[in-house]
């Protein structure tokens, strides 16, 4: 009985060193013996290239074995083989392939350059998802490999637009987060730098707490490591605003050089601090031309064209057009701050509170 299957030939129509040419029929009085004796072809176009460089110099046949075949797995051999024609490389790919367009090899998929696509216009190889350059994704769009998210550079990523590997998180340049926006590792919490913190925006490593540059913090900014409180630069504080270490309760604060009752907690919450945050910090104020000083109009003749001019204003200038626009109980709130000192506040704000 007949077998039909294809061949490839070398481009000289060579093949393990026989000659061949197209068509014509050859004979080997030998028994057939895959990988051993006989002359060899698949039964599937495809699967030639198991042995076969994918390269259109080759030449593709469809053959007919007459004689006695031998057959193990993808591979067959015989003792009389009938060239019948050359296939040309366009039919070849749609041999190989079952979808459309591809210049690769059994593709499913379309348009696809690497090889066995089930998705469509990938230049990488077993890729089930579309577009994408790497191998083995079943996401889309990824550069890298085995990732079932989209458009990852790394690889393992079942998160999107990871450039590190292994993450179901996304946008992460780190590994093995499952958090997002980390560029350090093992993070289940978001924007770490620093590594297996499930808080957040911490550039310290294990934080449960958020910002923290220290280490194993479960509170929040602290640049000190183990603290269950806020803001230590020490260490194992379970208080907050704390430089020293094993503390339970919050130091108390200076004041214009002096010492307080207060915690930073009370300045923190306290009126006179939300009243100083009020202080514009802009460094530049446009002066319209109605309302600008005759010897401004003469510096800046721009103006008479522009309709005014932007004037650079110091810190202190701020604070001192601030204080103007204070009522009389929010100045009071001010220079009741414990410890005040008109001469020291001055030094540091330019606000001259003796012109009131």
């Amino acid at each position: 009985m007949s077998v039909k299957g294809y061949k490839v030939f070398s481009p000289d129509w060579t093949c393990r060193g026989k000659q061949y040419f197209c068509p014509g029929t050859f004979e080997e009085f030998v028994s057939p013996s895959v990988c051993n004796v006989g002359m060899h072809f698949c039964k599937n176009a495809a699967d030639c290239f198991r042995y076969y460089d994918f390269d259109p110099n080759n030449h593709v046949a469809e053959v007919i074995a007459h004689g006695t075949v031998a057959e193990d797995e993808n591979k067959c051999a015989t003792n009389k083989l009938e060239i019948v024609r050359e296939i040309p490389w366009a039919e070849v790919l749609e041999v190989v392939n079952t979808g459309k367009a591809c210049t690769g090899r059994c593709n499913s998929g379309d348009c696809n350059s690497g090889d066995c696509n089930s998705g469509n216009r990938n230049s990488g190889d077993c890729n089930s998802g579309n577009c994408n350059s790497g191998n083995r994704n079943s996401g889309n769009c990824n550069s890298g490999n085995f990732n079932s998210g989209d458009c990852n550079s790394g690889d393992c990523n079942s998160g999107n637009r990871n450039s590190g590997n292994w993450n179901s998180g996304n946008r992460n340049s780190g590994n093995c987060n499952s958090g997002n926006w980390n560029s350090g590792n093992r993070n289940s919490g978001d924007c770490n730098s620093g590594d297996c913190n499930s808080g957040n925006r911490n550039s310290g490593d294990c934080n449960s707490g958020n910002c923290n540059s220290g280490n194993r913090n479960s509170g929040n900014c602290n640049s000190g490591n183990c603290n269950s409180g806020d803001c230590n630069s020490g260490d194992w504080n379970t208080t907050s605003f704390s430089n020293g270490c094993f503390n339970t309760v919050s130091p108390k604060i200076y004041m214009f050089n002096k010492p307080t009752d207060w915690t930073f907690e009370h300045w923190r919450n306290c009126r006179a601090r939300n009243l100083l945050n009020q202080i514009d910090d802009c460094p530049l104020e446009y002066v319209y031309l109605s309302d600008m000083t005759d010897e401004e109009k003469a510096t800046h003749p721009e103006a008479e064209t522009t309709g005014g001019y932007l004037k650079e204003r110091t810190t202190a200038d701020n604070a001192r057009k601030w204080w103007a626009g204070l009522s009389a109980d929010d100045r009071n709130v001010i220079l009741s701050l414990p410890n005040f000192d008109a001469a020291i506040f001055k030094e540091i704000t330019g606000i001259d509170v003796s012109n009131d």
